[in-house]
């Protein structure tokens, strides 16, 4: 992981809904730093400096740097609470890690060769992708920026499931340490609704005709 942040935060003492809107008031977010071998403790950082880092898409799944009372600390970012109607973040959990014990982060996808895929540039088909982001389970020196889905050789009505994915080492899947039950389809491509539909009904004017 090439990329790296650091968050420079401050401790609050007043706690509460009435403390935390006067804190975004003043262009603060309010959140809170836990687990690992220190105590849990109500943190704030500026605004502008959290959303510009947000737009990243590597912040979220990257091992972050905190820096509170003089001391820095590696975190993951746990949780984000947005405003339901504007984009406002009210609230942010971090995580410390340790090296020598593994994480569950989810880490974005993304899809390489989806327009030279067979099923699509041959075939005509769609691409559907189910889903965007996995949870992943590795120690903090392991942990992906994200993960490649190659759709390079998928043809039409093939998929890519979880169990296909190639993982960077020291990598696992949660969902799949569940079972093979849970070895879900990330992406397909199928033929085009009214292609599908055109084909369906061609199918059954031949049946008419034999009957």
């Amino acid at each position: 992981m090439d990329t790296s942040f650091e968050v420079i935060a401050e401790k609050r003492d007043d706690q509460g809904k009435g403390a935390s809107r006067r804190l975004r008031r003043a262009g603060r977010v309010p959140g809170i730093i836990y687990g690992g071998s220190g105590e849990s403790a109500p943190i704030s950082v500026l605004a502008h400096v959290l959303n510009k880092h947000l737009e990243n898409e590597a912040f979220y799944s990257h091992i972050l740097t905190v820096q509170l009372d003089g001391k820095r600390e590696r975190v993951v970012l746990r949780d984000l609470q947005r405003h339901p109607s504007h984009p406002t973040i009210l609230h942010f959990d971090l995580q410390r890690v340790s090296e020598d014990q593994a994480i569950h982060v989810r880490v974005p996808l993304h899809f390489l060769n989806e327009e030279t895929a067979p099923g699509v540039k041959q075939s005509g088909g769609l691409v559907s992708r189910q889903l965007n982001e996995v949870e992943v389970s590795c120690l903090p020196k392991d942990l992906p920026e994200a993960i490649e889905v190659d759709l390079g050789a998928l043809e039409m009505n093939e998929s890519i499931h979880l169990s296909d994915l190639k993982l960077p080492a020291g990598v696992t899947l949660v969902e799949l340490s569940y079972g093979e039950e849970h070895d879900q389809p990330v992406v397909a491509i199928h033929a085009p609704r009214v292609a599908a539909e055109t084909d369906d009904e061609a199918e059954a004017d031949e049946e008419e005709e034999a009957e």
